[in-house]
């Protein structure tokens, strides 16, 4: 990323005029420029802590800002020329911020935004204390949150709300200055870094369900009655009256987890109530509405509660799914609602894919369409249940995208807001930005090597040397404190608080741990060549050579083990040991075969005298293993065999894990469609 952008003179960061206007809080800015001509350009640059959507003139632009650390906020530039009019121009940005952090974000008790406008050239607009702002109580505060992941149910009540975009604003509050550009709060402004996302408008006229029955009292919880609603309601026609005391269900089927913004045009007579709601797989035929009670706490159902006359009900946030549900409640008119969905895509030049055959030509269609899906400011695990970028995935991520793009932004957005989060330790965050500890992973750490090195093999990355020397501090501090973690063995304990890795297996966890530390083995030795390609003294080889004798006391008369006495080493542990030399010739033969035997089999669960599975995402070690020996044929026979199953049971994306069949398991993850890049 870059290291900065000019700020013109005199804008600053605006919030509220009440300095606490902070949980859950929608606020709207206002600012009118008066024109005497139209410039040949216009640029519009924003930024917001933490969400924002703009329009001008009454034309909705877009939404952003991209996720950012508050010690660089990313800054959009919006060309805006062909929007602009002679005479009276207004500007109207919504600003979201839930005054919490969560997996996508991380919040600092502040919120604002910042922007200024720029006619050929000359900035003829800045954020200050000219901007009106009203904070926007039609959404309610107080709200639970979607999932542990994210932020806040949508709770809206149409009869408050104000036709604010077009509206005169004189009469507001003036917007308080927060800070100068550069402060305390966001520390600095930059360029975003990744591509501003385009809206399709898609038209939803052909529901996949609908139902009818009798309305349920409201409560404070919408999803918990969007469950019971669904409980008492029938399958039947699309009702042409829905009289009080009744309720009606539309499902719609966009075919494939995607992003997505869902809205209605509703008439009412006031007071009804409308669910919007969300899911991603089906069972037993049958649309799974999420369970709180279970792992992720998802309640993906905001509520709106509609005034009088036709209108248009919209949330803020985009969600994920491949279902979407509307619940309304009678009203005694006819209620001819009509649906439609906005779904973000991030653009990308993509090439097409390479000629495949059978069932291979499926999987790599599969692949393609959940890594573009997954795609958003940087990648996404998956779109429903959770859209946050996580360090780890990244990995498979890339290793699937640069199949069909040399775009580098994604992978180099990953590398800097993951060095840019390194915390005092020099353990870097597992998700980006965050601030998890519940979820920090140690081997992410060694991820972020592998992303670093990938650098040099990727298209689009011209001076993979520059990126590895502006992090090279960064680099060392981790190394340095993986060196300090490291027993009288000579092997890695995993530090205090941490996971030792993220793989959806019934592998061992025992310590010290086979897997973990020859995933340090490997970050070693990539660290290690980075050093020699750019001249820099460190004693990464010698570490290497160290912790590989250390490794040998986890080899045992009859093979290796995760440790010293513990269960046998997984399948993943099996393709690291070939993977990073510890074994060779025809020991390393002897594991690929082992290797390639557990992925053929059919059984997901666990095996007498097999080693662990991998999950999905872990095959990418594998792969990278059995590609050392000169195996691709094996590759692609596990590939038909694992992933072709999914092509053959119709998915159109693939899922996190082999079973899905927990309640939150999702359909729809990047960081499985890696074999993209294989193919």
């Amino acid at each position: 990323m870059s290291d900065g952008l000019t700020v013109p003179d005199g804008a600053v960061w605006i919030g509220s005029a009440h300095p606490f206007d902070l949980h859950e809080a929608y606020l709207n800015f206002r600012s009118d420029i008066r024109l005497s001509a139209l410039p040949r350009q216009a640029i519009f640059r924003l930024s917001a802590d933490s969400r924002y959507r703009l329009w001008i003139n009454g034309v909705f632009i877009g939404r952003g800002s991209e996720r950012s650390w508050p010690s660089s906020m990313a800054v959009d530039e919006r060309l805006v020329t062909d929007l602009l009019q002679p005479g009276l121009n207004r500007l109207a940005v919504q600003v979201y911020s839930p005054g919490y952090s969560h997996f996508a974000y991380v919040h600092r008790g502040a919120c604002g935004m910042i922007g200024w406008l720029e006619l050929d050239g000359e900035v003829v607009l800045t954020t200050g204390s000219s901007w009106s702002v009203r904070r926007d109580l039609s959404w309610s505060s107080r709200v639970d949150r979607v999932s542990i992941y994210g932020t806040g149910v949508e709770d809206r009540d149409l009869r408050l709300a104000m036709d604010w975009v077009q509206a005169d604003a004189s009469a507001w509050d003036k917007a308080r200055v927060v800070q100068g550009a550069e402060g305390p709060i966001w520390h600095r402004p930059r360029p975003r870094a990744t591509a501003l996302p385009v809206e399709e408008l898609r038209v939803l006229d052909a529901p996949w369900q609908v139902r009818t029955g009798p309305a349920v009292a409201a409560s404070d919880d919408p999803h918990a009655d969007l469950r019971k609603v669904f409980s008492v309601s029938v399958t039947g026609p699309t009702p042409a009256l829905l009289p009080r005391g009744t309720s009606a269900i539309w499902v719609f089927d966009l075919g494939e987890s995607r992003a997505c913004l869902a809205g209605a045009e509703v008439t009412a007579a006031g007071g009804e109530r409308l669910l919007v709601s969300h899911a991603e797989k089906l069972r037993h035929g049958e649309l799974l509405l999420s369970d709180p009670e279970t792992y992720c706490r998802m309640r993906p159902t905001d509520r709106f509660i509609l005034r009088s006359g036709r209108q248009l009900v919209e949330g803020f946030t985009p969600r994920g799914a491949r279902y979407l549900v509307f619940a309304l409640d009678g009203g005694g008119v006819s209620p001819a609602p009509r649906f439609h969905v906005r779904l973000p895509v991030t653009p990308v030049e993509a090439r097409p894919l390479p000629k495949l055959e059978g069932v291979l030509a499926g999987v790599a269609e599969m692949c393609r369409r959940t890594t573009l899906n997954c795609l958003q400011d940087g990648f996404v695990d998956g779109v429903w249940r959770e859209s946050s970028l996580w360090l780890g995935d990244a990995v498979a991520q890339d290793w699937a995208l640069r199949a069909i793009s040399d775009d580098p932004r994604p992978l180099l957005f990953a590398i800097d807001m993951a060095a840019e989060g390194v915390d005092a330790e020099g353990l870097l965050p597992s998700v980006l930005p965050g601030e998890v500890p519940a979820y920090a992973v140690t081997d992410y750490n060694f991820s972020w090597v592998e992303l670093l090195a990938g650098c040099a093999t990727h298209p689009g990355v011209a001076e993979p040397e520059a990126v590895w020397q502006r992090h090279w501090g960064v680099l060392m501090r981790m190394l340095e404190r993986m060196a300090m973690a490291r027993g009288p063995d000579g092997l890695l304990r995993n530090p205090p608080g941490r996971r030792l890795f993220l793989d959806w297996s019934p592998m061992s966890r025992a310590e010290p741990n086979l897997t973990l530390n020859l995933r340090y083995l490997h970050a070693l030795r990539l660290a290690a060549g980075m050093a020699d390609r750019v001249g820099r003294t460190a004693d990464w080889s010698e570490t290497a050579e160290g912790l590989a004798r250390a490794l040998q006391g986890h080899r045992a008369a009859d093979g290796w083990r995760e440790s010293p006495g513990g269960e046998a080493a997984s399948q993943l542990a099996l393709a690291l040991l070939i993977l990073t030399g510890i074994v060779e010739g025809a020991e390393a033969e002897a594991l690929a075969d082992r290797i390639v035997a557990r992925s053929l089999n059919p059984e997901d669960g666990p095996l007498v005298g097999q080693p662990a599975l991998a999950g999905p995402f872990m095959h990418h070690y594998l792969f990278l293993a059995l590609q050392s020996l000169g195996r691709r044929a094996d590759i692609h026979a596990i590939i038909a065999a694992r992933w072709g199953r999914w092509v053959r049971e119709g998915r159109p994306t693939t899922p996190e894990n082999w079973s899905i069949d927990f309640p939150d398991g999702s359909a729809c993850h990047g960081f499985s469609a890696h074999p993209l890049g294989w193919l």
